[in-house]
């Protein structure tokens, strides 16, 4: 296809798409004249994933390409590529730290993993202090609600990174959190408004 329709194709402008090539975040497509290039599927969808995280959610550039870097190199380790390429997501905390205590806490009584390395732990440590400087309550049993509740979810979104590529994986892991915790905030929102509106029609007098 050319470069018009890899843009109508993806809602990327023309301009932004040969940005994003200068910039080597995407392929050169196959020359065709001096002034004519082909490009293909795997341009299009390498196109939507910069859009997804750039447009969508509005990463910083840099972000993005750390995302990318790791898509074309993963590292040995499948779970410090996943690590890493979801730590560049938002959002972003001070991490660096041996130990979080807060959180080690919390995930001990969650029965979850504790990894000091993983971005996720020291935003859990933020959250958690953020809670307690707010006055409250984040007992094991309002975080035990909360974590059966997304053990069930990330089950359903891991099960089919078995069968992945390490570049197919991490490009699942990233657009499916970058994407899909917009719609869980919201349907969780759109959940308490139902209730209330359910609890206001059935109170006395109604």
């Amino acid at each position: 296809m050319k470069i018009s329709e890899l843009s109508e194709r993806s809602g990327v402008p023309v301009a932004t798409v040969k940005f994003y090539i200068r910039e080597g975040m995407l392929p050169r497509g196959q020359t065709l004249s001096a002034t004519r290039a082909e490009y293909g599927e795997e341009h299009l969808a390498r196109l939507r994933l910069i859009a997804a995280l750039a447009d969508v959610r509005g990463l910083p550039l840099v972000r993005v390409r750390e995302v990318l870097d790791l898509v074309d190199s993963p590292l040995d380790d499948p779970m410090e590529t996943l690590g890493r390429a979801v730590g560049a997501l938002p959002p972003y905390v001070e991490g660096g730290r041996d130990d979080y205590p807060r959180a080690r806490e919390a995930i001990a009584a969650l029965d979850l993993t504790y990894d000091a390395d993983f971005t996720a732990v020291a935003q859990l440590d933020e959250a958690l202090r953020a809670l307690d400087a707010a006055g409250l309550d984040a007992s094991p049993a309002v975080l035990g609600r909360y974590g059966d509740a997304m053990r069930k979810v990330a089950a359903q979104e891991v099960a089919p990174i078995a069968g992945m590529s390490p570049a197919d994986a991490v490009t699942y892991a990233v657009l499916g959190t970058a994407m899909y915790e917009p719609v869980m905030l919201a349907l969780r929102r759109l959940a308490h408004h139902h209730l209330l509106v359910e609890r206001s029609a059935s109170a006395p007098g109604r």
